[in-house]
């Protein structure tokens, strides 16, 4: 028996009936050889993390464009608070939690740089809605390694997909990662709002403070413990209507006073800008784009690859590739 193996076992041996089991994986694309010390979620997961587009997630804009402190979140920070608290939800339930990890690392690759200014300016440029949660499978499927996308297992892909959306997973594990998202946005934007100036721990509606509790880790721990309690005595995935009402409001209150704060979007009007220049530039001239970016031209057409190439840059890169495209350099005699 290999370690792959026994761990498979194991699955069944500890987990709930409802968990989806590695061996019952309804597999990837491309069938693979098993791997004899991982399960295939576990492969997953290593996948995304090592993925280049992963690693770009350092530099994509959560909240805040460009903020100048050292401790304001990016994309790639969201992305791991999201797989803590699906992995702890997980863990309560007897759930997969290598699934849930797996497809928590994944869920957002596809964000553009700037946050939703980017993909604000990439439907504006597209002509119709781009949504992050689709581009994410996209760079799994088909942009990762040079084109061949990381091959994943369906139900981390799906994972991936319904994270937010219309579309729901089949799987706990799925539906997990998908309120993980919005218990780790909600609360760290009002983390960094703070930082920001923004807003204080007092502005929150009491009625909500009431409910969820009076600080950052206390509101945490009360979404991930209601998820779990609740769900084990209902047996309905899901929390009391009480403590989900109170979240609900809480995201109301910070698209009111955080989402649409000059603070924190002031800057997007330029970012859109920059989407919106680099994507005409492209759109003209398809020979300045990456050498491995030009065969899939005459596969998926002009729009849909320069849509990819900039979706994939980072807040950085993208500020970088504008100024060296549109702002004049400066120049030497000697």
């Amino acid at each position: 028996m290999t370690v792959r193996e026994r761990m498979e076992q194991e699955e069944y041996d500890v987990l709930a009936p409802h968990a989806q089991k590695a061996a019952e994986s309804q597999g990837r694309p491309s069938p693979e050889e098993d791997n004899d010390v991982r399960t295939c979620y576990q492969r997953d997961a290593d996948r995304i993390l090592h993925s280049k587009s992963f690693r770009r997630l350092m530099h994509k804009t959560q909240v805040f464009l460009s903020p100048e402190g050292d401790h304001y979140r990016t994309r790639m920070t969201h992305t791991l608070e999201v797989a803590r608290i699906a992995r702890t939800i997980c863990r309560g339930l007897r759930l997969n939690q290598d699934l849930a990890e797996a497809a928590a690392y994944g869920h957002d690759l596809g964000h553009t740089p700037f946050g939703h200014a980017g993909e604000a300016a990439l439907t504006d440029m597209m002509g119709r809605p781009f949504h992050h949660n689709e581009q994410s499978l996209r760079v799994v499927d088909q942009l990762e390694r040079d084109g061949r996308g990381l091959n994943l297992t369906y139900e981390v892909r799906m994972g991936i997909l319904g994270h937010t959306g219309t579309f729901i997973p089949e799987t706990w594990e799925g539906q997990i990662v998908r309120v993980s998202d919005r218990i780790a946005y909600i609360n760290h934007d009002i983390d960094d709002a703070m930082r920001a100036g923004i807003l204080t721990e007092d502005d929150i509606p009491r009625d909500i403070a009431l409910v969820l509790g009076g600080s950052h880790s206390a509101r945490i721990n009360t979404l991930v413990e209601n998820m779990i309690y609740h769900t084990q005595e209902s047996g309905v995935l899901g929390m009391e209507p009480e403590v989900a009402g109170a979240m609900d409001r809480l995201r109301t209150f910070m698209f009111q006073h955080v989402y649409t704060n000059p603070v924190a979007k002031g800057e997007e009007s330029k970012a859109k800008e920059i989407i919106r220049r680099l994507f005409e530039y492209y759109s003209k001239h398809p020979d300045k784009l990456p050498a491995d970016f030009i065969p899939q031209l005459d596969f998926d057409g002009m729009e849909r690859i320069v849509c990819d190439y900039i979706a994939g840059m980072t807040d950085k890169y993208a500020i970088y590739k504008y100024s060296e495209i549109f702002i004049p350099t400066a120049w030497q005699v000697r």
